[in-house]
C-alpha cells in the first residue's frame, strides 16, 4: 500500500484547492502551514497503520479493508498538535494517534452493519464484501489492538480514559439504537448522542496528546474541552454535507442519515419551523427503498426552505468558536495556531 494514500496531508491539500475555488486565500495559507506541521508526524502514523498485522482471515481482511481506503485522518492529526502545545511528536503519541484512528475505523465498521451501509469512503463497505459478521469482529479486533497500543505507551491516565470514552460511545449508540427509524426529534437527546458518539472520541485524542506531549492536568482539560467542541462541530457539519454536500466529494450516499430513520440537526430544526414536515419525512423513513429520488431532492428543497441548513452551519461555527476559546490559556505558539485553524477548516470542509 502506497503511503500517499494515508497521508492526511493529501486531506489538507484538497481542502487547500476548495478554500482557493472559494477565494479564501488567508484560510489556505494556514492549512498550508498546517500541513508542513504534521506532515513527518502523519507519515509515521501512516506507516504504522500499514504495518498492522497482516493475516489472510476474513475478519482481519475487513479491518484492513477500512484502514487502507485511509480517511481524513483528522483524530490522529489531534493528537499530533495537541502533543506538540507540550515537548512534542515521539514514539508513544504515534502509537496514541494510531490507537485513536483504530477506535474510529471500529466504530465505522460497526456503523455499516447497522446502518447496512454499503460506500464508505467512496469504496464498496467491509461489510458488503466480507459479510456482516466478518466486519463487526474486525472492528472488535480493531479495538483490541488499540488499547494493547495505549496500554504498551504506558502514558498516564490515557488507558483509563479510553476505557471510559468507549463505554461513554457504546451508551451513545444504544440511545441512538433505541430512537431509530422514529424520527424522535428532539434536540436535548440528539446533542447527548453527539457528545457521546461523536466528541468523545475527539475529546481522548487531544487529551492522549496533551498528556504524551507531557502537559499537566489543566493543560489537558483544556484540550479536551477544544475536542468536544470540535466534536460536535464535525457533526453538524456531517449532518448538514447529508443535505447539502456533492457525493463525489464527500464519498457519502446523498440522503443516507435520512433513509436510515436518523434524526440530524437540520431535521430538528426544519421540523420546529414547519411541523407539517414531519408527516413527509415520516412517510420517506417507513418505506425508503420505495420513494423515488425524486421525492427525497423534494423533502431536502423543504427543509432548506426554513432556513434549517443555515442554522446548522451557523451553530456548527459557534462550537468552532468555543473550540478556540479553550486554547487561550494554553502556552501560544505554532501547534496552538494549527488548531485553531483545524477548528475553522472543520466548518467550512466540503469532504
Amino acid at each position: 500500500m502506497a503511503l500517499a494514500k494515508e497521508e492526511a496531508t493529501d486531506v489538507l491539500s484538497s481542502l487547500q484547492s476548495v478554500c482557493t475555488r472559494h477565494g479564501l486565500e488567508t484560510m489556505s495559507a494556514k492549512l498550508a502551514e498546517l500541513a508542513s506541521l504534521v506532515q513527518w508526524d502523519m507519515q509515521e502514523i501512516a506507516k504504522a497503520l500499514a504495518e498492522l498485522p497482516q493475516r489472510s482471515g476474513l475478519v482481519h481482511r475487513s479491518a484492513r479493508h477500512l484502514v487502507d481506503l485511509g480517511g481524513k485522518r483528522l483524530r490522529p492529526i489531534c493528537v499530533a498538535l495537541a502533543s506538540k502545545v507540550g515537548s512534542g511528536f515521539d514514539e508513544k503519541c504515534r502509537d496514541l494517534a494510531v490507537a485513536v484512528e483504530l477506535v474510529h475505523c471500529a466504530t465505522l465498521l460497526h456503523d455499516d452493519v447497522i446502518d447496512h451501509g454499503d460506500r464508505r469512503r467512496g469504496s464498496p463497505t467491509a461489510r458488503s464484501l466480507y459479510g456482516n459478521a466478518a466486519s463487526i469482529f474486525a472492528g472488535d479486533w480493531l479495538l483490541i489492538e488499540a488499547l494493547k497500543r495505549v496500554r504498551a505507551t504506558k502514558v498516564p491516565d490515557t488507558l483509563e480514559r479510553l476505557l471510559d470514552i468507549i463505554d461513554e460511545m457504546i451508551a451513545a449508540e444504544s440511545l441512538q439504537l433505541e430512537g431509530r427509524g422514529r424520527l424522535e426529534l428532539d434536540p436535548d437527546r440528539y446533542f447527548r448522542v453527539v457528545e457521546g458518539k461523536t466528541a468523545a472520541l475527539f475529546r481522548w485524542a487531544m487529551f492522549a496528546g496533551g498528556r504524551g506531549g507531557g502537559l499537566d492536568l489543566e493543560q489537558c482539560r483544556a484540550l479536551e474541552r477544544f475536542g468536544a467542541h470540535l466534536g460536535i462541530a464535525f457533526q453538524l457539519v456531517d449532518d448538514l454535507l447529508d443535505y447539502a454536500g456533492d457525493a463525489e466529494v464527500t464519498g457519502k450516499v446523498p440522503f443516507a442519515d435520512l433513509r436510515e430513520g436518523k434524526a440530524t440537526y437540520p431535521l430538528i430544526v426544519a421540523v420546529e419551523r414547519d411541523p407539517d414536515l414531519l408527516g413527509e419525512l415520516s412517510a420517506l423513513v417507513e418505506r425508503p427503498d420505495e420513494q423515488p429520488e425524486a421525492r427525497f431532492t423534494a423533502v431536502r428543497d423543504r427543509i432548506e426552505s426554513t432556513g434549517a441548513l443555515t442554522r446548522c452551519h451557523a451553530l456548527a461555527l459557534e462550537h468552532a468558536n468555543q473550540a478556540q476559546a479553550a486554547l487561550s490559556g494554553l502556552p501560544p505558539g505554532p501547534a496552538v495556531e494549527a488548531l485553531g485553524t483545524v477548528a475553522e477548516t472543520t466548518v467550512n470542509r466540503e469532504l
